[in-house]
């Protein structure tokens, strides 16, 4: 039973109307972080309106192929070898999400391995809009020395059991989500609500030649999703990224080139944190993400025409981990 931590919680009367009607508190295990990785283990806790906890499910699954870090989750084949394939636990997974909102630490990749699973199976996951924990406590102003599970739970007291283990983490969310939640309602915070769109169908053949056909939609490799335009970014821009310094929210970063991890996660990462994401380079541009800088892709030469500063995508991971807030508004 988790223990109720909130205090002064908003009355009947002051709760947010506006704010959703349950939660699906999320963490999920997998072999890797590449699009290809798989699920390995699933946990859920659903919660009220209010944040209160309604039950719990934990579940293995068998990714029919090499578990990864086991030493990051301890699981081993041989431990997977009976476990359920995803595919046989997706119906029991959905009805735990239906109709809820989507909450992670980091909810955008838990979304997009749990989308992908469903995409493979041929099935649709019922989620249609995500909240990440991250997000979140930055929109509170959590004094946090860092965005990592471990501070979050330290910042509320919870005290984590087994680190990686999908059904703990998943607890030790929930404990931190609900104070969260309670004091986003108690302040009138806007929650940072995200759509989900759900993959239509998975494919892992290659990305198709120059001058091929890819059918309906953009193409990614291993997805085929419609195209589609996010909501304009609500903070304004405060200018360039300065070498050494942290990003701010409102710098707008543009992306070129090929990425380890796929695009639309890399985009939805950034968009998340309070960044713009644009789809070309201009002066205005605070700051280009590249894998290959000497490349001569109409990118990186306005970069150097413009003085924009550029840096990889591993670089540009780290600095997604402390993005600094916006500017209060006068």
């Amino acid at each position: 039973m988790l223990e109720d931590r909130t205090t002064a919680a908003p009355s009947a009367t002051a709760w947010p109307a506006a704010y959703p009607r349950g939660y699906a508190v999320v963490d999920v295990e997998t072999t890797g972080l590449a699009r290809d990785d798989r699920i390995i283990s699933a946990a859920v806790y659903r919660l009220d309106a209010r944040g209160e906890v309604e039950d719990h499910w934990y579940t293995l699954v068998n990714p029919q192929r090499d578990p990864g870090p086991v030493w990051i989750h301890g699981l081993t084949s041989a431990v997977l070898r009976d476990a359920p394939l995803f595919p046989d636990v997706a119906e029991e997974f959905a009805a735990r999400l239906d109709g809820r909102v989507l909450v992670a630490h980091n909810a955008v990749f838990d979304w997009q391995m749990i989308a992908r699973e469903y995409a493979r199976a041929s099935r649709e996951a019922p989620v249609r809009q995500r909240l990440c924990t991250i997000a979140l406590s930055k929109e509170l102003r959590l004094p946090l020395p860092n965005h990592k599970l471990e501070s979050l739970a330290a910042h509320y007291g919870v005290v984590q059991q087994r680190a990686h283990h999908a059904l703990d983490d998943a607890r030790v969310l929930a404990e931190a989500f609900r104070p969260s939640l309670a004091a986003a309602a108690a302040g009138g915070v806007r929650l940072p609500l995200h759509e989900c769109r759900p993959l239509t169908e998975w494919s892992d053949r290659p990305a198709p030649r120059i001058g091929q056909q890819a059918g309906h939609g953009s193409y990614r490799p291993g997805t085929w999703r419609p195209s589609r335009k996010r909501p304009a970014c609500p903070y304004p821009n405060p200018g360039r990224y300065e070498p050494g310094k942290r990003l701010k929210q409102g710098m707008r970063v543009a992306f070129s080139g090929d990425t380890s991890v796929e695009r639309d996660l890399l985009e939805d990462r950034a968009a998340e944190a309070g960044l713009h994401v644009a789809t070309s380079l201009s002066r205005l541009t605070s700051l280009l993400v590249t894998n290959d800088p000497d490349s001569g892709t109409s990118k990186v030469v306005k970069a150097r025409q413009y003085g924009t500063p550029v840096v990889d995508e591993a670089a540009f991971g780290q600095l997604l981990a402390d993005v600094e807030a916006a500017d209060a508004a006068l």
